[in-house]
């Protein structure tokens, strides 16, 4: 603890409260979780309620417990190191960095979609274009690469931005379809408490909806040692119980306005929100898809934030050659982490993108991303019930119960898929080998770098 202190100790200090809050929303607010919200119909308002109860509030009441235990920068890789011991911290480190690879590609693929709204059928044919694509995550790369090594400094506003451009988009959108709500023309309900049938559809968007959807609190923990406050817990916790309320607030109502312009299965997954403005405002679409295009790419900024930040405090437990930990003289930020992030980002969207069709593409990656960062979720909830160590208030422990049965509920699903694919059984072993596989060659590494660092010890 007393090295992972001073090693923090070399970190900037950037971030206040108001930059957890916009991380807060930056990471889990998002549009295209109110178009697979809005396939279960009118009724999204249960699931919803049902995710928020039995996950959401339940996640952060058990990251506020383990940022007050263990308030250092890392956050959940810390947390599971120093519960479960290296092994367990290195896969949620490596998992929490591979949701964020894998997520970068599908932010190309939305992004480009974006564009074929605002710009009609020639943008349309270039967000099918595959080396389009491939060209985007070039060049949206390089600007990240550049903010993350200037840091937070620079990082923290883009955050703010970016989180801001979220509430006013879902601002925009709700505001759009007030007038259908108003007339009752509405294509679909709005929102019914009624539960919708039980089927292995439905089960699987209530996981994403739970999951899915709200997963992400911990984040703001990752960034422990670069809080201002010499309290960075109490700021952590605060951060959380500040942004809650908008953010279900803003799913829900979300969700609802998709539901006022289009039907269950006739919904743009990717661009649900711009779907409605589409049809309910088309003179705001050109506006609203260059602000949506803005946030995304903060959203984009946080999340290679976050990638470059887990190697550097893996290379303080020697696991990773040094130069990933070491920090540039001026802006105190891990260059040799970024340019290693950067370049995976690019390798890894050419062979997605490359190898299947579109859709699909984004399905399997958005799954991949998910069951990576489900895995260290499983650990996170694991931690106060069976670690060793203090053991927290019942409340806490009933909390990690009910994340924990959230989580896994949305792994046994996960490897259905809500889009139409090309050949369903062979979707699911492409995710279970990916996973699978870099479980096996993570936990390979893990071995080989203990033995190398015992034999040069």
């Amino acid at each position: 603890m007393d090295e992972i202190a001073r090693r923090s100790g070399e970190l900037k200090k950037e971030l206040r409260l108001v930059d957890l809050v916009s991380i807060q929303i930056l990471n889990v607010v998002a549009f295209t979780w109110i178009g697979t919200a809005a396939e279960v119909g009118a009724s999204h308002l249960v699931f919803w309620l049902l995710g928020i109860t039995l996950f959401y509030v339940p996640s952060g009441i058990v990251v506020a417990h383990l940022a007050r235990e263990m308030p250092i920068e890392g956050g959940l890789y810390q947390w599971a190191k120093l519960r479960f011991g290296p092994l367990a911290g290195f896969l949620v480190a490596m998992n929490i960095w591979l949701n964020n690879v894998f997520l970068f590609p599908t932010l190309s693929l939305v992004i480009l979609q974006l564009a074929a709204y605002a710009f009609g059928p020639a943008a349309g044919a270039i967000a099918a274009n595959k080396l389009a694509i491939i060209a985007m995550s070039v060049a949206t790369t390089a600007g990240l690469m550049f903010i993350a090594w200037r840091g937070l400094g620079v990082g923290k506003w883009v955050n703010n931005a970016g989180g801001l451009g979220f509430v006013l988009l879902f601002a925009i959108v709700i505001v759009a379809a007030i007038p259908r709500w108003q007339a009752g023309d509405a294509v679909s309900a709005p929102a019914s408490l009624a539960l919708p049938a039980l089927s292995l559809l439905n089960l699987n968007l209530l996981a994403k909806m739970g999951f899915g959807a709200l997963c992400g609190v911990d984040a703001v923990a990752i960034f422990a040692g670069e809080c201002r406050s010499a309290d960075s817990a109490q700021l952590i916790r605060r951060s959380i119980w500040l942004s809650a309320p908008l953010i279900g607030l803003l799913m829900v109502l979300g969700t609802a306005s998709v539901l006022a312009y289009s039907r269950p299965g006739a919904i743009d997954l990717i661009a649900p929100g711009i779907q409605v403005l589409n049809s309910g405002a088309p003179r705001l679409v050109a506006f609203s898809v260059a602000l949506l295009i803005l946030a995304t790419l903060a959203q984009k900024s946080f999340y290679f934030s976050v990638m470059v930040r887990l190697p550097m405090v893996a290379g303080w437990d020697h696991l990773l050659p040094p130069w990933f930990s070491r920090l540039d003289d001026r802006y105190r930020t891990p260059v040799g982490s970024v340019l290693f992030a950067g370049v995976v980002i690019v390798l890894l969207t050419a062979l997605a993108i490359l190898g299947g069709g579109i859709q699909e593409a984004y399905q399997l990656l958005l799954n991949a991303s998910l069951l990576c960062f489900a895995g260290a979720y499983l650990v996170m909830f694991a931690i106060p019930l069976v670690a060793r160590g203090e053991k927290p208030a019942w409340g806490v422990r009933l909390a990690a119960m009910s994340g924990l049965a959230m989580t896994l509920l949305f792994v046994v699903l996960s490897v259905v898929p809500i889009v139409d694919v090309e050949n369903r059984g062979l979707f699911a072993v492409k995710l279970v080998a990916v996973i699978g596989g870099l479980q096996c060659a993570g936990a390979l590494y893990y071995f080989r770098a203990r033995r190398r660092l015992a034999m040069a010890g």
